[in-house]
């Protein structure tokens, strides 16, 4: 039996996306529209004589396999979420089912191109009172398909409540004798600085506002203003990491705090859904082929063009080739653990060492849409365990599974 103590410190290994199952109804939704066409292309084809009917309809089938790939995965990794023989969760099986998409992309994108080839080298009669028509109908049902799997959309979930900016950092509203002011974080690829507005034309002069931060251990740093046409700016550019209180103290309009949070903004895509991304490709590559297939055999049957219907496909494959590479990429990072955010890892290791102490070693990987885990081993020679730097690092609400290791260094 555990102890009171044991069991306070068990936490939850469920690390899926906040959009798991919506996603998976979501895919099996697209499954059946996808079966109900293959099906009836497959018997009007029979029914009619149409080996191209029925050949569009064995086209779906693969289109309908792949989406089942995607839908088993959602299945699979609900009802095994808190399965022990997991260690580490099943957040990443939608990853591995991405990954395995990605490859039946690339190998589709091969037999595409290899056959558009073929056909630029022995042209074959195209029937295009048959062809255009089915063209055209799949591409209706990839775009129903699209709009199914992307309902909710792919949000990012910043964890506050504070307006973001355009550069995606805070904006905290103060309200003052004089109007309302904004104090904000500015670092759209420069140095991180502050900047304070005031609504309205009253501006703000830059030897009536001082500004002064507060660390969780006490740290104080004061920063100079200065006017920037409109607002101020810092002169001073801001230390990693932005968890403080910001005390603003106008003249004659009293002083003022301002609590800014550290906070994962997604800069890494760390709450991305690749499974439901590799669904979202499948079709958006079926509707890109499509589209350039109706281009092809339209030019074809006006100007007789006939090599523009491979070319189609040679475009499409090409097309095709680039997503399948990029899913590649980012799905194999995730299944050999890379680091998935090295900014956040250094905003770990300012956050811990803060205080004086240091990080001897650091590992950051992803467990699921929206979940990270790390192990930090820190060397400190102050009286501090590890829930000490497991409430300082509380502050990154994407660390779902932290580990800390204490390693005394010598006084």
């Amino acid at each position: 039996m555990s102890s009171p103590q044991t069991a306070a410190l068990g936490h939850s290994h469920v690390f899926l996306g906040v959009a798991h199952d919506a996603s998976e109804r979501r895919t099996w939704a697209v499954i059946w529209l996808c079966g109900l066409m293959m099906v009836g292309e497959i018997v009007g084809g029979l029914v009619f004589g149409s080996i191209a009917l029925v050949a569009d309809g064995l086209h779906m089938s693969t289109h309908a396999g792949a989406l089942l790939l995607a839908a088993l995965a959602y299945t699979f990794s609900r009802r095994h979420a808190e399965d022990p023989r997991f260690s580490f969760g099943t957040g990443k099986l939608g990853d591995l089912a991405g990954f395995t998409s990605a490859i039946v992309l690339a190998m589709i994108s091969l037999l595409i191109g290899y056959e558009a080839l073929i056909r630029f080298m022995h042209p074959v009669a195209i029937h295009f009172a048959e062809a255009i028509p089915i063209a055209t109908v799949g591409l209706g049902v990839n775009l129903a398909s699209a709009w199914l799997l992307s309902r909710g959309g792919h949000h990012h979930h910043h964890g506050h409540g504070h307006e973001a900016q355009d550069h995606g950092e805070e904006a905290h509203h103060i309200a003052t004798p004089g109007g309302e002011l904004t104090l904000s974080v500015f670092e759209d690829g420069v140095p991180p600085r502050f900047q304070l507005r005031r609504e309205g034309d009253a501006a703000l002069k830059p030897g009536s506002v001082t500004l002064e931060t507060v660390r969780p251990d006490g740290a104080r740093q004061a920063f100079a203003l200065t006017d920037r046409g409109g607002y101020l700016e810092s002169v001073e550019e801001i230390p990693e990491p932005h968890a403080f209180t910001a005390h603003v103290r106008i003249a004659g309009e009293g002083d003022h705090e301002v609590v800014f949070e550290e906070h994962d903004h997604g800069h890494a895509g760390h709450d991305r859904d690749n499974n439901m991304r590799a669904a979202v490709i499948h079709v958006a590559a079926d509707a890109a082929v499509s589209v350039l297939v109706i281009i092809g055999l339209v030019l074809a049957r006006l100007f007789g063009w006939v090599w523009m219907d491979p070319l189609a496909g040679l475009v499409g494959a090409c097309v095709i080739a680039s997503w399948s590479y990029g899913l590649i990429r980012d799905t194999g990072a995730i299944l050999l653990d890379m680091n998935p955010d090295l900014r956040m890892a250094d905003r770990i290791r300012q956050t811990v060492e803060a205080g004086g102490d240091a990080v001897a070693d650091l590992h950051l990987w992803r467990l699921g849409p929206g979940h990270l885990g790390a192990i930090v081993c820190v060397a400190t020679d102050k009286p501090r365990d590890a829930a000490f730097f497991r409430e300082k690092l509380r502050r990154f609400p994407a660390l779902s599974h932290l580990t800390v290791e204490i390693a005394r260094s010598a006084g």
